[in-house]
């Protein structure tokens, strides 16, 4: 049975991860151009204020075009990239004031699936050094790490026997397994997975998509899951973010986001997804001009606005910079026009 953002009681519940105004800005130093201008140091406005909850056991899907910001936002929620602003809560907790003595205990509860199964893994060590790092690191008795890396690598379909080979004797989606089964050692209850499909054959994607799936049913996992691949997050989340330029342009239920796409830049997204509609007409596609702005110097307004090709764009749109409004139950946008607030 799919998430459902409605407790037993009839309230949402208390989400897992709750990420409030996060940003991250990368420095670029200044030029000789900044300082003849007099202007100082720049910055790549990578994250710009994302608002995100994840719920238990849901998978939230992040998708956006390269560059918009998915995998910063990722790797900052985790802690990873210290973040410029805002606030990162676990299960309550308040993570960016922990000292990082304090972030290594948490990483127990937070692990991250990589993109590169090939680049992802140490050649010189052997499956048992690989996937038991992580429990080394926690403390775990070098007499239980063998015994615990042989059962995780059963867990996600690998023989055990396997256990003392090197990455270079395995497949790209056998050795993803392994990146899985590293991710899973110290039982977290919070995976972001980074393209961890995107390196594979397709057969190999479905494999791996089910497995995903099958953990997180055994295991009561939430997912952090991104993706430029629109056919796999529409078929492994509950809900689905858009990302772009740094900012959440359109949040909402994956059925709903793909029925009823509000957000324009959502809208070019989806109609890019081959598809035929029933009296056999193909979607029309919406194709966008120009490329995006730049993170290192982000227009004021809407970070959509020069490439919108809504008629009702205005002045507010290139000077106010939309929020992220409940438009229906569940559905939010970052579109004065779609919100209603031209």
């Amino acid at each position: 049975m799919r998430w459902t953002p409605m407790a037993a009681a009839g309230a949402p519940p208390e989400p897992l991860v709750q990420v409030r105004g996060l940003k991250q800005y990368f420095p670029l130093g200044s030029t000789w151009v900044d300082r003849l201008l007099g202007r100082g140091s720049r910055w790549v406005h990578a994250v710009d204020g994302v608002d995100l909850d994840i719920h238990h056991r849901e998978t939230l899907g992040l998708v956006g075009e390269s560059g918009c910001g998915k995998s910063t936002l990722a790797r900052t929620i985790l802690r990873l990239y210290e973040p410029t602003a805002g606030s990162i809560k676990f299960a309550g907790r308040e993570l960016t004031t922990l000292s990082q003595m304090e972030m290594r205990q948490m990483r127990r509860e937070m692990q991250m699936i990589f993109q590169d199964p090939f680049a992802s893994l140490n050649p010189r060590r052997t499956v048992e050094q690989i996937v038991g790092l992580p429990l080394l690191i926690q403390g775990v008795p070098r007499a239980d790490i063998r015994r615990r890396v042989a059962e995780l690598l059963e867990k996600v379909g690998l023989s055990p026997s396997h256990i003392d080979r090197y990455p270079h004797q395995f497949s790209g989606g056998q050795r993803q397994r392994i990146g899985i089964a590293r991710a899973l050692a110290v039982n977290p209850r919070f995976v972001v997975a980074d393209e961890p499909v995107s390196a594979l054959d397709v057969s190999i994607q479905a494999q791996i998509l089910r497995l995903l799936q099958d953990l997180q049913a055994e295991m009561g996992l939430a997912y952090l899951f991104i993706s430029h691949d629109l056919a796999v997050i529409s078929y492994v989340s509950d809900r689905i973010a858009v990302m772009y330029l740094g900012r959440i342009v359109e949040l909402a239920p994956a059925e709903t986001l793909f029925a009823e796409p509000l957000h324009p830049y959502t809208r070019a997204l989806i109609s890019a997804v081959p598809r035929v509609g029933s009296r056999g007409q193909v979607r029309e596609r919406i194709l966008l001009s120009g490329s995006p702005p730049t993170p290192i110097d982000p227009p004021k307004g809407c970070r959509f606005y020069s490439r919108c090709f809504l008629k009702e764009k205005n002045e507010t749109c290139r000077l106010v910079a939309p929020d992220l409004k409940e438009v229906t139950p569940g559905h939010r946008v970052a579109c004065h026009a779609v919100a209603g607030t031209l």
